[in-house]
């Protein structure tokens, strides 16, 4: 079998959905694995764990060499963040550290090979690339929140020390506090035991509530679903551009050069109707 012929078969691999089906399992799988090594096993338990580990480790390796080879150009393989992720993953993972004082290391490099189910289902690559390109916008919100944070923290600490030191001593605990009351976590036994000294102290509570469990939540959210459609449509119309399908702003185009160039008719036929007159 000649190279052409091993790289069609490798792109063929690749694409075929059980393929990816079963790749799914395995990474459902290895998670299973990681999560029953936490529990007290008897020997034999550790050896079959140890096997499949190995097992899982293997498959994972051929299934990365199968992508590389699939690729029309291998240096575009790497170009791509997500092989990258794969790629090391799965070498950290071949190297034998369960005897030796990197072994902790090697467990925990084997827990983030559940990531690679991100890597693989493009509805979890495009959530989780919607989340990083909303991070600027986001910081500006999150600034913002830090600075009502502060300021109500600096006026909790100044009020309310005295009432409870545990919660009100510093402007770090009363942040943290404040982070307590935003989600609602018996805030409201905060707020009474203040209230027995200051009885209008629940102003302070209900417009920190209303500024952060409310507005700015509210925005975070709103930005993160707005950057989302943005890569929905945009993952769309890839899909359309390599199906050879006309998008909408395609078609609007074409509507728009249809239409000029019936209004360039339409200007042309009094020119042609005087014209006859004339040579008559």
């Amino acid at each position: 079998m000649n190279a052409s012929a091993l790289k069609a078969q490798f792109i063929k691999i690749r694409s075929n959905k059980i393929f990816e089906l079963v790749v799914i399992s395995v990474i459902i799988f290895s998670a299973l694995l990681v999560g029953a090594k936490t529990y007290e096993m008897s020997a034999t338990l550790i050896s079959v764990t140890t096997f499949l580990d190995w097992f899982i480790t293997f498959f994972f390796l051929t299934e990365i060499t199968i992508r590389f080879f699939a690729e029309p150009r291998k240096r575009d393989f790497f170009k791509n963040f997500w092989n990258i992720f794969d790629t090391l993953i799965v070498l950290v993972s071949v190297i034998p550290a369960d005897d030796t004082d990197m072994a902790i290391i090697a467990r925990l490099v084997r827990v983030f090979r559940v990531l690679r189910m991100v890597s693989i289902i493009p509805e979890l690559r495009l959530l989780l690339t919607s989340l990083i390109k909303a991070m600027p916008q986001l910081g500006y919100v999150m600034l913002l929140m830090f600075i009502i944070f502060y300021i109500y923290g600096a006026i909790g600490s100044t009020l309310f020390e005295h009432i409870n030191p545990v919660l009100w001593g510093d402007i770090t605990v009363s942040m943290l506090t404040l982070f307590r009351v935003m989600t609602f976590e018996d805030w409201t036994d905060v707020m009474y035991e203040t209230m027995e000294v200051y009885p209008f102290s629940w102003i302070f509570y209900l417009t920190f509530i209303f500024l952060s469990a409310f507005a700015f939540l509210n925005m975070v959210i709103g930005i993160v679903v707005n950057v989302m459609e943005q890569e929905n449509e945009k993952a769309r119309k890839e899909k359309m551009a390599e199906l050879g399908e006309p998008t909408l702003s395609d078609l609007a185009k074409q509507l728009t050069d249809i239409q000029t160039q019936i209004q360039q008719l339409d200007q042309s036929k009094p020119l042609g109707n005087t014209t006859n007159k004339i040579s008559n």
